[in-house]
C-alpha cells in the first residue's frame, strides 16, 4: 500500500485489485499532493464568481488571456484521429453492457461518463475502470439472459468525462 493512502471501501474488491495498483494509486496520490491545494482555492474561486453572477456582473472572458484572444495567428491544432467526426456521439454510463453496446452502436464516439450518466458509488466508478480498461484492450464480453456481448471490428472512439475535479471521493484518503 501507497504511504498515507487509505481505502474505506470493501465494495469492488476485485476491481480495486485490477485496477488500483500500487502504481496506480502511487500516480493517484502524487497527483492529490501535488495539485489538492490548488483544486480547493479554485472551488472557493467558484463559489466566489458564482456570487458574482449572482449579483448580476455578466460573464466575461479573463483579462489574463486578451493577449492570446488578440493574437490572430492564434489557431487550435487539428483534432486527433478518430475524433474528426463527432456528428454522431453517444453519450452514457460505465456499466459493462452499455460499454459494449455504445461502442458497436454505429457512432463516431462514445463519451463514457463517469459523473452524470454513471451511480457515484465507488463500486461503480472502479467497475467502471475496470470495464474501459478492458475495453481499450478489446477483452471486454459481457453475457445476459443467454446473450453474448463483445464488440465488433470496428468499435466508435473511446472519449472518457472524468467525475469533475469538485467531487471528494470518500471511499479513500
Amino acid at each position: 500500500m501507497v504511504a498515507g493512502v487509505q481505502i474505506h471501501s470493501k465494495a469492488a474488491e476485485k476491481a480495486q485489485a485490477h485496477v488500483l495498483t500500487e502504481d496506480a494509486l502511487a500516480f493517484l496520490a502524487a497527483l492529490h499532493r501535488t495539485f489538492d491545494a490548488t483544486r480547493r482555492s479554485l472551488l472557493v474561486a467558484r463559489e466566489s464568481a458564482q456570487q458574482r453572477l449572482d449579483s448580476g456582473v455578466q460573464l466575461d472572458f479573463p483579462s489574463e488571456t486578451a493577449h492570446i484572444r488578440a493574437e490572430p495567428s492564434w489557431h487550435c491544432v487539428p483534432p486527433s484521429p478518430g475524433l474528426e467526426d463527432r456528428r454522431v456521439e453517444i453519450t452514457g454510463p460505465t456499466d459493462r453492457k452499455m460499454v459494449i453496446n455504445a461502442l458497436n452502436s454505429g457512432a463516431k464516439t462514445f463519451m463514457a461518463d463517469f459523473e452524470d450518466a454513471n451511480c457515484p458509488t465507488f463500486k461503480a466508478m472502479l467497475e467502471g475502470q475496470v470495464n474501459l480498461y478492458d475495453a481499450i484492450r478489446r477483452q471486454i464480453d459481457f453475457e445476459q439472459n443467454g446473450k453474448p456481448y463483445k464488440l465488433t471490428s470496428n468499435p466508435a472512439t473511446l472519449i472518457v468525462r472524468p467525475r469533475g475535479w469538485h467531487l471528494d471521493e470518500l471511499a479513500h484518503r
